[in-house]
């Protein structure tokens, strides 16, 4: 049962990823797998539930997993580099559906086709945001980096050029490429902030 559910999942996100949310319908889902509607019905309530089920799989922005607030900044940037290509790993597959585009496009449609997804993400942000605030306090208390700094303005870069990566990765197709961008451009601030 929970095979065919995954084989479900996955072929959906295929269709979700290459077509929009607005394109596929339950028919079209339907065919793909192989299944009738009524056997497609008996995993997910709707498509609005598949759809949401396949955006939690396949869009994993998850809370970095920091249990120590009293790490170094430069621990914390290693911490960001290494969160961010775990999310990628995960994020992008083998499959030729696949491209940054159509990913970005998936990601827009979860704005506008999950209740509560931007919620949902805004508090990890949020969360994130509020871990980076006392990891800069803590580096400014200990002489780590300079006092004349916005901690939260600094949080934020942080936050936006991880965000940015985006960008490098619609660029060059490439998660390790993207990956060097985001480190050089961390470890840039990073230096910047040192006394």
């Amino acid at each position: 049962m929970k095979d065919t559910r995954d084989y479900i999942i996955d072929e959906a996100y295929k269709l979700f990823l290459t077509q929009s949310y607005e394109a596929v319908s339950i028919s079209d889902i339907s065919k793909a797998i192989g299944l009738t509607k009524g056997a497609l019905y008996h995993h997910f309530i709707n498509k609005e539930e598949l759809f949401c089920t396949v955006i939690d799989k396949h869009f994993p922005l998850t809370s970095m997993a920091l249990t120590n607030e009293n790490i170094t900044l430069k621990e914390y940037t290693e911490a960001c580099i290494d969160h961010i290509h775990k999310i990628l790993k995960q994020t992008v597959t083998s499959n030729e559906a696949f491209t940054p585009v159509n990913f970005l496009a998936l990601v827009a449609d979860s704005f506008r086709h999950y209740d509560g997804f931007a919620e949902k993400k805004s508090r990890i942000i949020e969360n994130d945001v509020e871990k980076a605030k006392v990891i800069i306090g803590n580096a400014i208390k200990r002489g780590e980096i300079r006092d004349d700094i916005d901690i939260s303005i600094v949080a934020m870069q942080y936050l936006s050029l991880s965000i940015g990566l985006a960008g490098d990765f619609m660029r060059n197709n490439s998660v390790e490429s993207a990956i060097k961008s985001l480190k050089d451009q961390l470890t840039q601030l990073y230096h910047l902030l040192k006394k």
